[in-house]
């Protein structure tokens, strides 16, 4: 259920009517607006409970939510939620998030140069997997809690926040320890043990869609995480898996404007892993932002022919700032900003 309370309610009055929620043996997630403030009641559905709670001073209405999904609904948090992910960088906002860097970090100078690469081309996060799940179990799965702390210190040496993966609970101290945000992978979206632990750490985590994923099974996937007492959720559509072999996969642009209609979370795009081509990158990137994304996350790889892992969909350094450069016009047109990139101007 969702209560609206009235505008002139008090602190004192909002701490009465979550106290009574509670006392039904009900959660009671409080969300203050400008106009309005909402309750979100989560707990065994009790249709006769509407009346009881309609009854409390300062409750104007209350609502049943039927979506199996509650706290990431839009319906109970109606405005946008910006993540702030550090050093000054936010996403959900008018700024576009642009995490970018290497699929796995190799060595230590290499992920140096590449957050150097990436910011100076206008990224404003630094991305590199210290954790790689691999389909075969020889190829290169990354350093581990070697490679969390030379992008721990990149991102410190170039002012990025970073972004690594986080795949079992295990690690998740370390993972905290070196990131500034947790990303969760689309194998990992219905590990529900993990969920609730990454829910219950104190760090922004980017949830990425499985790769047979329904949009309702990510959203609760995400609930996961709320539910816990974690907000700061971002997530990440990053293709799925269909019958074209084409690519590598299908990048569901659909997703991008459905998400933004049905959840309040902000929503990035991944077009390297949505395609699997480098060709593909930027288009899909720029399609991505049309559709309503919140951002991008790009691998970005010097060499990406000798790259450990998917070199295929990396952009070199150059092709990089070609791509930031045509999707801030994208930017532009959807009254967005890419921090320090100019769109390029058009021939007349």
């Amino acid at each position: 259920m969702i209560i609206v309370v009235s505008p002139d309610a008090s602190p004192e009055d909002l701490d009465h009517i979550v106290a009574r929620v509670e006392e039904t043996g009900r959660q009671a997630h409080l969300s203050v607006g400008t106009e309005r403030s909402i309750i979100g009641v989560i707990g065994p559905d009790d249709p006769s409970l509407q009346d009881t709670f309609e009854a409390l001073p300062h409750v104007e209405s209350v609502h049943r939510v039927t979506k199996p999904y509650k706290l990431v609904s839009r319906d109970f948090h109606p405005a946008n939620t910006i993540v702030d992910v550090g050093l000054g960088v936010t996403v959900g906002g008018t700024e576009l998030a642009v995490m970018a860097g290497p699929c796995s970090i190799e060595n230590e100078s290499h992920i140096f140069d590449a957050a150097r690469a990436v910011k100076a081309a206008g990224a404003n996060m630094l991305r590199g997997g210290a954790y790689k799940p691999r389909s075969s179990p020889y190829a290169f799965r990354g350093l581990g809690p070697e490679g969390l702390a030379y992008l721990a210190a990149a991102g410190k040496a170039s002012g990025l926040p970073v972004i690594t993966e986080l795949m079992s609970v295990r690690d998740i101290d370390a993972v905290c320890r070196y990131s500034d945000v947790i990303q969760i992978g689309a194998r990992n979206m219905q590990n529900f043990i993990l969920l609730d632990e990454v829910g219950k750490a104190k760090k922004p985590v980017m949830l990425k869609r499985a790769l047979a994923g329904q949009i309702e099974e990510w959203l609760l996937a995400a609930e996961y995480i709320l539910a816990q007492g974690n907000p700061d959720v971002i997530l990440c559509e990053r293709g799925i898996r269909t019958f074209e072999t084409a690519y590598r996969n299908t990048f569901d642009v659909n997703a991008i404007p459905l998400v933004k209609e049905l959840s309040h979370l902000p929503i990035i795009a991944d077009p390297s892993h949505g395609t699997g081509k480098v060709g593909l990158v930027t288009p899909v990137a720029m399609a991505g932002i049309a559709a309503g994304a919140d951002g991008l996350m790009i691998e970005v790889h010097n060499d990406p022919e000798h790259a450990l892992s998917d070199g295929a969909q990396s952009l070199t350094y150059e092709r990089f700032g070609v791509m930031m450069r045509s999707v801030a016009g994208i930017a532009a047109a959807v009254e967005r900003t890419l921090s320090g990139v100019r769109a390029p101007v058009a021939a007349r």
